[in-house]
């Protein structure tokens, strides 16, 4: 269940893109200061605290409290909804190339069926997952996981064989020196956010420790595993990327693309066609899929298992016949929908696909610090806290040393991931601006939830009254009206029909009506358990 959450083929394909054969070096040194440390921290994190269920959460509030534990819980389950609406876009991709055989996605579809389509993968997925039971999501993850990592093994094995038999490599020259950086500047500073989106992620796996026969003990060694599959993975597959594609010339939409290049571009070499790319298409469908319910089973539980109620609106904490807090679904829904209708904005399906993986390299990132910072309390702390039976470094000094070099890296590359890494002139400035607005917008609605169960609680359970609701619309309306209307000028909106430029107005304001709607009516209709707020 843990690997499809840490590491796929396409994040191979995404540091390729933006650092050719350097992505080699870098993945080197990143397995040793980072991915290794990674892991080991979680396994010890979920070694100390392995009867608790929250995960990330549930170590916040046990290390900080329930306040640093409430925001280390919306934080990390918000930021992880950019990655929800990429995984669906990628599953999207992978039925173009399915039904078309080929990566021109734009043509087929257009902006508006792209959305129209993803919208519809998560939001079935956010409905049903609640139906998957632990056991039906590890077949699931088990099939999409092993899956990819079969296929990306057999890559690596054509890629040698082919080699070996006097097949060209593309990228030229192909010597020690295509494998180092030649500027080391902020803009190739920014490339590796995508470096930590891509290895991070073991910790979600922490909320299913107590289902392990012994969760102390066989968790680290998941970890250990999961490690050496991402060292094998990354390493050999972006060599074998090298020789499939030409470093310093790479396409345009590779990110989107690339992995289904390289497959039919090794199916092709073998003899075999399209074959081995319509293998992969359906291996990345299911891998995308599994990816999508564990991530959305996984987030909802850390967000939800063990946060503190008196922090939450009352509507959040509603749950229906089932015990499912059916108000969290329907706010995953809108925000979704919200993040996917701000990408809409951009030109073109590709430039979409790259905005929202730069996203997830700002704010997948910071979330992460998240992690580190409770690592670090517990090793300050160490005699508050129950001995592990996995310990990560014993010397508490050196395991602080250790957090504190985690943490500042892993917040100085989320800092620099705000450059857009992929942006062209046109479409830089709206990129940088998404890049602020929407990390921003997490951190107030974040600040906002505490803020609303509080007047709900002073205000006899309704948080505003209807001149509130009223001014709250309103302002967002013009808002919204504004900057909608500038993403038309900047994007292919701005050629179609106008009843497709007002029907995306439209349908982003009823987006925002509903959550505006969903925290300012009365907390108390529905509520459960009204003894436990």
């Amino acid at each position: 269940m843990d690997f499809v959450t840490v590491i796929g083929f396409d994040d191979i394909i995404y540091n390729f893109q933006n650092q050719g054969l350097v992505a080699v070096t870098s993945w080197v040194l990143m397995t040793f200061f980072y991915v290794i440390p990674y892991n080991l921290i979680v396994a010890h994190m979920g070694s100390t605290f392995s009867e608790l269920g929250g995960g990330i959460t549930s170590w916040m509030r046990q290390t900080n409290g329930d306040t640093v534990g409430y925001f280390a819980a919306w934080f990390y389950w918000i930021t992880g909804l950019p990655y929800v609406v990429d995984v669906a876009n990628s599953v999207v991709i992978s039925l173009g190339w399915i039904l078309n055989g080929n990566g021109d996605i734009q043509s087929h579809m257009g902006n508006a069926w792209f959305g129209i389509t993803t919208a519809v993968i998560f939001v079935v997925f956010i409905w049903i997952q609640h139906l998957f039971k632990n056991k039906s999501l590890e077949v699931m993850s088990t099939i999409g996981g092993g899956a990819m990592f079969i296929m990306t093994v057999l890559f690596v094995i054509m890629t040698i064989i082919g080699l070996s038999s006097g097949n060209p490599i593309k990228t030229q020259p192909f010597d020690f020196k295509a494998f180092l950086p030649k500027h080391v500047d902020p803009a190739f500073l920014s490339t590796f956010g995508l470096f930590v989106f891509a290895m991070n992620g073991s910790e979600l796996a922490a909320p299913y420790t107590a289902d392990m026969k012994h969760p102390s003990r066989d968790f680290p060694k998941a970890l250990k595993m999961i490690a050496i599959m991402t060292m094998f993975l990354t390493l050999f597959g972006t060599f074998s990327l090298g020789v499939y594609f030409n470093a310093h010339h790479l396409p345009n939409d590779l990110k989107m693309n690339g992995s289904y290049y390289a497959f039919q571009a090794i199916g092709k070499q073998f003899g075999v066609g399209n074959g081995l790319m319509y293998l992969f298409a359906a291996v990345q469908g299911i891998y995308m899929l599994a990816q999508l319910a564990v991530i959305l089973d996984a987030s909802t539980r850390v967000f939800l298992s063990d946060v503190a109620k008196r922090f939450m609106p009352r509507q959040l904490t509603k749950k229906n016949a089932d015990g499912l807090p059916i108000n969290g679904y329907w706010l995953t829904t809108i925000l979704c929908a919200l993040i996917m209708a701000l990408g809409g904005m951009l030109p073109r399906i590709n430039d979409i696909f790259n905005w929202l993986l730069n996203l997830n390299g700002i704010v997948s990132p910071f979330s992460t610090c998240f992690l580190f910072w409770s690592f670090l309390m517990v090793r300050l702390h160490s005699d508050r806290f129950p001995k592990p039976d996995y310990t990560f470094i014993k010397s508490d000094k050196l395991g602080v040393i250790v957090g504190a070099w985690m943490l500042g890296v892993t917040f100085l590359l989320a800092v620099l991931g705000f450059f857009p890494t992929d942006a062209n002139q046109s479409t830089f400035a709206m990129m940088l601006t998404l890049n602020i607005v929407v990390p921003i917008g997490m951190v107030v609605l974040g600040f906002m939830m505490p803020w609303i169960a509080k007047r709900q609680a002073n205000g006899n359970g309704l948080a505003f009254g209807k001149t509130a609701w009223w001014v709250f619309t309103l302002v967002m309306g013009i808002g919204l009206i504004g900057l909608v209307s500038y993403g038309m000028s900047t994007s292919i909106v701005a050629h179609a029909a106008p009843w497709l430029k007002w029907g995306s107005i439209i349908v982003v304001d009823l987006i925002l009506l509903g959550l505006t709607n969903l925290f300012t009516r009365n907390g108390r209709h529905g509520i459960a358990d009204t003894a436990d707020i």
